[in-house]
């Protein structure tokens, strides 16, 4: 017997709700990530795309466009172009920070090598563009454009403040505004043009998706000190190790005394890292709250993020996506 919704998750009620039309997003996947004269592109993408990953951005299309009555099928190309964006972004985020784990496994740069993941990425991207194309909306076109272009600013921009530790709290939020924001963002307020919806609608789902996605991202960064490894499917501390500034180890920069500020410069700007580096790093957090006023922080993401679906109508639907809102963030208790 299956489970009861109420003792599904909330992104498992979300998928339950919406499972013929990700039946149909699944099939234009697999139809779409093809090549005829390139069976690499197929094997490479299948490796990430059928690895266990919610489709949390695909749906995010899907409830917005059924949320704003839309009636046509043009949302599943629409959410086929952002699974494909979001792919493509994984596999070059793979390469540039030389991981070897992702979602619990292995990463395709790592069974393969960063030549084909590269390449993939941006044949996943040329056909995300041929989907757009296809949803027959200018508007839309613009928006995931814009996206895509501001995902890749946002990961060049993360590139430059690694191992800065000058950057500050605005810094970081427009790198996660970028690299994760955007995309979230994207599909819940192109959901919405695509269903012709009234603009107060469009901007909700906008401010929706960006307040989540914001969140989202903080909340990541948080788990690589706060939680156990087997939580996050990579090992806790990654982003230490790479001289990452996330918001927990800004805030304790900000806060550090002269010795403190000297042990940051070490191990993060110099990259000196020493047995025993970790802990001390998470000794400073816990002395002057970091990873708890990170966690606040989160939490006031996804607050916003339910907030802005009030002037949208009062449906499941918007319920389900509050609870994905609560869903993100609870991974902080």
């Amino acid at each position: 017997m299956s489970p009861s919704p109420a003792a599904q998750a909330p992104h498992d009620q979300l998928a339950a709700y919406l499972a013929a039309d990700l039946d149909q997003v699944n099939a234009l996947i697999r139809e779409r990530m093809a090549s005829e004269h390139a069976p690499r592109i197929p094997e490479v993408t299948a490796h990430l795309i059928e690895a266990g990953g919610k489709r949390i951005r695909p749906m995010l299309v899907l409830a917005a466009a059924q949320l704003c009555q839309y009636r046509g099928d043009k949302h599943h190309h629409l959410a086929t172009a952002i699974e494909f964006i979001h792919t493509a972004t994984l596999l070059h985020d793979d390469v540039v920070d030389e991981s070897k784990q992702r979602r619990g496994r292995a990463t395709a740069n790592l069974l393969w090598d960063n030549k084909s993941s590269v390449l993939v990425g941006d044949y996943l991207f040329a056909r995300a563009f041929q989907l757009m194309v296809e949803c027959g909306s200018l508007r839309v076109l613009d928006i995931l454009s814009n996206a895509s272009a501001t995902i890749a600013e946002g990961e060049v921009l993360q590139l430059t403040t690694a191992q800065n530790i000058a950057t500050t709290e605005a810094q970081y939020l427009r790198v996660i505004g970028g690299k994760t924001a955007a995309l979230f963002s994207a599909a819940t307020e192109a959901g919405a043009v695509l269903a012709q919806a009234p603009e107060a609608q469009v901007r909700a789902l906008f401010d929706y998706g960006n307040a989540l996605g914001i969140s989202f991202q903080i909340v990541d960064d948080w788990l690589d000190y706060g939680a156990a490894g087997d939580k996050i499917g990579k090992n806790i501390g990654d982003d230490f190790r790479e001289g990452k500034l996330t918001l927990p180890v800004i805030r304790a920069i900000a806060a550090a005394d002269g010795e403190e500020r000297a042990f940051w410069d070490r191990v993060i700007t110099r990259g000196d890292q020493r047995d025993g580096d970790f802990e001390t790093a998470l000794e400073l957090m816990a002395r002057h709250g970091t990873l708890e006023s990170t966690r606040v922080e989160a939490l006031g993401w996804a607050a916003r993020a339910k907030s802005a679906l009030e002037v949208l109508p009062d449906q499941p639907l918007r319920a389900m996506l509050a609870d994905i809102a609560d869903y993100v963030v609870a991974r902080l208790y």
